[in-house]
């Protein structure tokens, strides 16, 4: 069970859900992170939500989570991929006391904004942004759907310091399974039967049997499990691309700057990518004289 997302549907009805599960690739990203535990904690939300909504992912690309704003901590950021990779970071800001309990809105501050993005490998990238008006992640990502995707949307998310896991419904637009009213009926009892679920359960029982206990009555399907794990995205081959778009001016003014090495650091894993004079004019395929 562990690391694994589920994919379930009420095949009588027009309501679709998800459920996830970290542990390892949870502890692996925050190998990568120091922070104080409530911040360690709301990152793992980060994650779990980031996966629970890559199921939507309907191209090979990335889904990326963030909240943004002006407070202890300005940034979260969780990614997920269509092949179920994950990474995540937050930030703390410097001399900030992190108190136990504080809420995502309290932590992130005032101009807070809940950030989606879509990064296709092929195609245009969308980014849909809702401010951070509610205490959780979960009432801030239901804002986010009720708003931007107009779609019936709910999420319960529990984390601890060893395990995260979520649960997220959805309404499946068109009714072409029940009428509208039998729709309707099945969508509040789905929710209020999701609402009885616990953190223990969430963490700990496997998701066939979490499914039995929680949707018996609706008779859910699952329709597909995937495996998640920690894998970061940067490579040389990422870094050398940035230093390329910078433009060759640019590099070599750094490269000065920086005694004869540029160092691109990873944030989400902390690797450190090394360029040095032979590198930099191996990317622009000329010295510096030959450039101006």
């Amino acid at each position: 069970m562990s690391d694994q997302l589920e994919r379930f549907i009420f095949s009588k009805h027009d309501i679709r859900g998800q459920l996830v599960t970290l542990t390892k690739a949870y502890r692996e990203v925050l190998e990568h992170n120091d922070l104080p535990q409530p911040v360690r904690q709301l990152l793992g939300e980060f994650l779990a939500a980031a996966c629970l909504l890559s199921t939507t992912l309907k191209f090979e690309g990335i889904l990326m989570l963030q909240a943004r704003g002006e407070g202890d901590v300005p940034l979260l950021v969780a990614e997920c991929t269509h092949h179920s990779d994950v990474r995540g970071l937050a930030r703390v800001a410097e001399g900030a006391e992190i108190k136990e309990g504080a809420t995502l809105r309290e932590l992130v501050g005032n101009r807070g904004a809940l950030v989606i993005t879509l990064d296709p490998q092929e195609g245009e990238r969308y980014q849909g942004i809702v401010p951070l008006e509610k205490d959780t992640l979960a009432g801030c990502l239901e804002d986010y759907f009720t708003q931007s995707e107009q779609l019936q949307t709910r999420f319960w998310i529990e984390s601890s310091p060893e395990t995260v896991g979520g649960i997220m419904l959805q309404v499946l637009p068109g009714n072409n399974v029940a009428s509208e009213s039998e729709n309707a009926d099945t969508w509040e009892t789905a929710v209020h039967l999701a609402a009885t679920v616990t953190p223990e359960e969430l963490h700990n029982l496997p998701h066939d049997q979490l499914l039995v206990r929680l949707f018996h009555e609706l008779e859910p399907a699952t329709l597909g499990t995937a495996n998640i794990r920690f894998k970061c995205s940067c490579s040389a081959e990422r870094s050398a691309r940035a230093l390329i778009a910078m433009g060759p001016e640019d590099v070599y003014k750094l490269l000065e700057e920086q005694g004869g090495e540029i160092t691109a650091d990873c944030q989400f894993c902390n690797r450190t990518y090394h360029f040095d004079r032979n590198k930099i004019e191996e990317l622009f395929n000329a010295p510096p004289h030959t450039l101006h």
